[in-house]
């Protein structure tokens, strides 16, 4: 027995939540032995290198390697993606491929290298894979992006999962962004980071890793190219990054370098390269297009934990309504359930929650419900008893049904890894559908269990299904909230064929797109919670997850009245902008923080509901490319290295650069501007870039530049589409895409391309079409004229 675990034990029994931390002391030492019975002893171990080159049976797209101890399977797929297996394995099983992958390129050819190696030449990109089976990923110029040592193993004498280390280098300039949702980024500095989805169990901040979503997924931005490398396992691991060192042109640079130790699975890895749009595009292709959401969550999201009741959620609907401030969905915590139960209703506070649903909807407004995982072992309970006669839940080695503490009390937990447990599980959501729900909210999926000490997670050696292979917690604990979010999707797809699911999640995984979006969890309430969040949404965006934000004014505590405006005018410009608090917090409608804060929160809210066409196309676009709504000032100019540092800005598309306040008492500051004009629009004021420049930043509003010649599709004062033209400089175009109409449906309408032309003391604005051009259908509003 751990005496430290024991002591533990005690402080909870003691601590007057006595009924709560008996549960969690239970759970504790029930995890604990399950896994000394479930999991296989670690013994002694031998190490192996892949050896010298032996052989290579050439094949489509590639070929295999062999080496004296292990065999290297690579290949370049048809969308520029480079795959490799050690031990010989292939793209496939895969939770994070969108079916069965790409194409292996025909035209890629494996030849001799020099020194007794082997390299694949593509179109694109160049592999070379030294005798002693270092992988270089190469431009076609021959300039080296990343290096990946050869690797190494650490084998069970006695049979098991192989842990295994993998060492890269890449330039000495290069920065490192992604893996996931992090507090500290989205320039990752010199670290260890965890890849295992994880619950805080508290308002977490800047130092706190990891977080809710992980995912081996880096983007390395340098000189010589952007390179998005993905290390296809689900195991538990550890990243250690450390950033390069020039030697100020004395020619001994020391390389960036890369440490990634996984406990168990397939060393594969996929390598994409060229620009950061052709980069997030080939990934996109790769795992799945981002799903679309439909137009009403574009808009403003209200939610607490503690509505309470009908009545409440009706005074805070009036409380919007009455003060002119636009409102799009309310989202219900676990208060709403009956007893903390999912798929339920509490008919005393909610006694008519479809007739509330349906009341909304005529106001343009959506419930939005949370979905917790975990069921309740009750017999008598429909959820148990339908999820335990179908065999639905995770088990031990012993065959018996893991039970862990949530909010619901002893609960068991669907194995999502089954394809038959998913298709149940999406037919729960019907019970949702009817309560009026339009939206689902996806929470303590990593998944969480309450503990007293240890893991807040299953037992290690809970048994998965893992698609028919069979595996434990080891392997399926990254994708259990993966595989929830794809259960649910399905499930609502047969349900309202004719709509688009909405729904976003904690956790998940690598092709999380696919089915939603995600968002920051419970960020603590204070200036430096403010900076984590913008953190995640770039991070998150970078990894292939374009749709994402924060709890607006953060999830404990009570925000200041500063922090919690500059908080909402950041969200203003974030994908999924939802104000949101936990039940001890302060409260956060807009009204609550005084007069002031009232009137510049409307200025935020009215300006998005202006921009939601402009948001809608650039939902369109991520579905279409990959490319994420936020990005780093970089994406267009990632040779810019003053920029690839820059974290506390960011570009909304193509055509808006933010500037969101994150200190207080800041009514000025610093932005950092890519090459070219850029307009204040508040004020119209010219500044040219690259460069810096001073701005005003007053509390009615954070700075907001668009770039010279954009073509932005808004929201006109008779609520049509109109296109706002900021005019392009002397002798230059400029131009923008517009997709219009929203809708809910799975209509594809077409992508409209317009083009601003000087002439003169005007701007003329065309739509380029296919047989020519054409005047625009909308209104046009030219700005910056002077």
């Amino acid at each position: 027995m751990d005496g430290r675990d024991l002591v533990r034990s005690m402080s909870v029994v003691g601590s007057g939540r006595a009924a709560r931390g008996l549960r969690t002391v239970r759970a504790a030492w029930r995890r604990r032995r399950i896994d000394a019975a479930g999991l296989p002893r670690r013994g002694p171990e031998r190490a192996r290198v892949p050896g010298q080159v032996q052989g290579v049976e050439p094949g489509p797209g590639g070929g295999l390697i062999r080496f004296s101890r292990s065999e290297l399977r690579i290949l370049v797929a048809v969308n520029g993606a480079v795959f490799w297996g050690w031990d010989g394995a292939g793209p496939q099983p895969s939770y994070a491929l969108a079916g069965d992958g790409p194409e292996p390129d025909s035209r890629a050819v494996l030849e001799p290298d020099k020194d007794g190696g082997w390299r694949v030449v593509a179109e694109r990109v160049t592999v070379v894979v030294s005798r002693h089976g270092a992988v270089r990923v190469c431009t076609p110029g021959g300039v080296m992006l990343r290096q990946e040592l050869p690797p190494r193993w650490w084998e069970p004498v006695d049979g098991g999962a192989a842990r295994w280390m993998q060492r890269s280098e890449v330039a000495a300039d290069a920065r490192f962004f992604g893996l996931g949702g992090r507090a500290s980024g989205p320039r990752l500095r010199d670290g260890s980071y965890r890849l295992w989805n994880t619950d805080p169990g508290r308002a977490f901040g800047i130092g706190d890793d990891p977080l809710y979503l992980t995912m081996p997924v880096q983007l390395v931005v340098a000189d010589a190219g952007t390179h998005l490398v993905f290390h296809d396992t689900t195991w538990d691991g550890t990243v250690v990054l450390r950033e390069g060192e020039e030697g100020a042109g004395s020619g001994h640079d020391r390389a960036g370098r890369c440490e990634l130790r996984m406990d168990g699975g397939p060393l594969r890895c996929w390598v994409m390269v060229g620009t950061p749009a052709r980069v997030l595009h080939t990934w996109a292709s790769l795992t799945g297009a981002p799903a679309l959401p439909p137009a009403w969550a574009l808009g403003h999201h209200h939610a607490r934990w503690g509505f309470g009741s009908e009545q409440e959620v009706r005074r805070v609907v009036a409380g919007y309504q009455e003060r002119g401030l636009p409102l799009d969905a309310v989202h219900l915590d676990i208060d709403h359930y009956d007893d903390h139960q999912v798929f339920t209703v509490d008919q005393e506070r909610f006694p008519k929650l479809p007739v509330l649903a349906e009341e909304l909807r005529r106001d343009g407004i959506r419930l939005v419900s949370i979905v917790d995982p975990a069921v309740r072992a009750e017999p008598g309970s429909a959820v148990y008893e339908s999820g335990s006669a179908g065999d639905a839940f995770v088990r031990d080695a012993q065959g018996r049904a893991v039970r862990g503490v949530v909010w619901a009390g002893e609960s068991v937990f669907p194995d999502f890894t089954d394809a038959r447990v998913r298709a149940w599980w999406g037919g729960l959501y019907e019970e949702r559908l009817e309560q009026g729900f339009a939206g689902f909210w996806h929470d303590m999926n990593e998944p969480t269990s309450f503990s007293a000490f240890g893991e807040t997670t299953l037992p290690r050696s809970a048994r998965h299904a893992l698609e028919g292979r069979g595996g434990d917690h080891r392997e399926a604990h990254n994708v259990y909230a993966l595989c929830m979010a794809r259960a649910a999707y399905e499930g609502l797809r047969e349900l309202t064929p004719r709509e688009r699911p909405f729904l976003f999640s904690r956790s998940g995984w690598a092709g999380l797109q696919r089915y939603g979006g995600s968002w920051s969890g419970d960020v603590a309430t204070g200036w430096p919670g403010l900076r984590a969040s913008l953190s995640l949404v770039l991070g998150l965006g970078l990894c292939g997850v374009p749709y994402s934000g924060p709890d607006v004014g953060g999830f404990d505590g009570s925000p200041s009245p500063e922090l919690y405006l500059r908080w909402f005018q950041l969200g203003a410009y974030l994908p999924l902008f939802r104000t949101h608090a936990s039940l001890r917090a302060g409260r956060r409608e807009p009204w609550e923080f005084g007069a002031e804060v009232l009137e510049h929160a409307r200025v935020a809210l009215l300006e998005r509901r202006r921009l939601l066409p402009y948001f809608m196309t650039l939902a369109h676009l991520a579905r279409r490319t990959g490319a994420p709504y936020v990005r780093p000032l970089w994406w267009g100019a990632p040779e810019d290295r003053a920029l690839r540092d820059c974290e506390d800005t960011f570009l909304l598309g193509d055509s808006l650069l933010v500037a969101p306040v994150l200190d207080p008492g800041a009514e000025r500051r610093v932005v950092h501007l890519p090459r070219g004009r850029w307009y204040d629009t508040a004020t119209e004021e010219v500044h040219e870039g690259p460069g810096q420049v001073l701005v005003d930043a007053p509390l009615s509003r954070i700075p907001v530049l668009a770039r010279a010649g954009a073509v932005l599709p808004v929201r006109g004062a008779d609520g049509g589409l109109e296109l706002e033209v900021w005019a392009p400089a002397r002798g230059r175009t400029g131009g923008g895409l517009v997709v219009p109409g929203a809708g809910e449906g799975w209509e594809e309408p077409e992508i409209e391309r317009y083009v601003a032309r000087r002439q003169g003391g005007r701007v003329v604005v065309t739509r380029d079409r296919e047989d020519g051009v054409a005047e625009p259908p909308y209104p046009v509003r030219v700005r910056g004229l002077g």
